[in-house]
């Protein structure tokens, strides 16, 4: 079996067929897919996803790119959500949330304050409901690690991860497991490869981010949960090792980091 730890089934790129992708993804042995909001105006969608399928599960949060016309006020609806969520099996973790510092218009001064804002924000309501995190790190992971040194949470995943060796293992002594996908599968990719390939194999967990960051076999094409293990056969490769013993091993780290999995499986 494996698990998605990262897979935004409700995206406008799936339209009416998430049903179906959802499905297919379970005939190739994804037995889990997590699936994280990314604004207020679709906490509701990736519950009803979760709820409609054996296979899926969700997480609440503001992603940093739909931070510019997010408002306060969404923050204590979140809040007010994950209160009621957490008597909701299939409700896993706080995500997507974190910084983005590619885009530009997040880059300026003003939108990197409101990024932060609302990511120290997620963070606290992380910690106070004793969640797990699902992090986005792109060209942030220095000012996300400094925040998660601050504010104590039990830990989760750097979605996507791509830095260095040194802050994989300031991730890893946080109690944070780093995630690989499609980007893996690109020979050109060479330190996410390297990363793949020689870090701690129970601080990785595998994910797609469906429907992009789509692998060299389907690239430019949709990404979808259904990859997930062709994925994991090329960390297989990496490494060396068996792809059954990936998928096990990748889907007790799941488990382990987000533990409300655990009931569902």
């Amino acid at each position: 079996m494996w698990i998605d730890t990262h897979c935004h089934l409700d995206a406008a790129e799936f339209a009416s067929q998430a049903d179906e992708v959802a499905r297919a993804a379970a005939i190739r042995q994804v037995g889990m897919i997590v699936i994280p909001a990314v604004e207020r105006g679709n906490f509701d969608e990736v519950a009803r996803l979760a709820h409609a399928h054996a296979n899926c599960s969700y997480a609440l949060g503001i992603h940093p790119i739909y931070v510019p016309q997010a408002q306060e006020s969404d923050l204590q609806v979140l809040r007010e959500c994950v209160a009621q969520a957490m008597a909701d099996p299939r409700f896993v973790a706080i995500g997507e949330i974190g910084l983005d510092f590619f885009v530009p218009l997040l880059t300026e001064p003003a939108m990197r304050d409101k990024q932060e804002h609302f990511y120290i924000e997620q963070l606290k309501i992380a910690r106070d409901f004793d969640l797990p995190v699902l992090l986005h790190v792109r060209r942030s992971q220095d000012q996300i690690l400094k925040q998660l040194r601050r504010i104590k949470v039990v830990g989760g995943i750097a979605h996507a991860f791509n830095g260095s060796f040194q802050q994989a293992q300031v991730f890893i002594d946080l109690g944070f497991k780093l995630g690989f996908g499609g980007a893996m599968t690109f020979t050109r990719a060479l330190q996410i490869r390297r990363l793949a390939t020689d870090l701690p194999l129970e601080s990785i967990v595998l994910e797609t981010d469906a429907p992009d960051i789509s692998p060299a076999w389907l690239h430019p094409q949709r990404n979808s949960p259904e990859q997930l293990p062709r994925i994991g056969e090329t960390l297989a490769e990496l490494r060396g090792e068996d792809s059954a013993v990936i998928a096990r091993r990748t889907s007790d780290n799941a488990r382990a980091v987000m533990p409300r999995l655990q009931a569902l499986l």
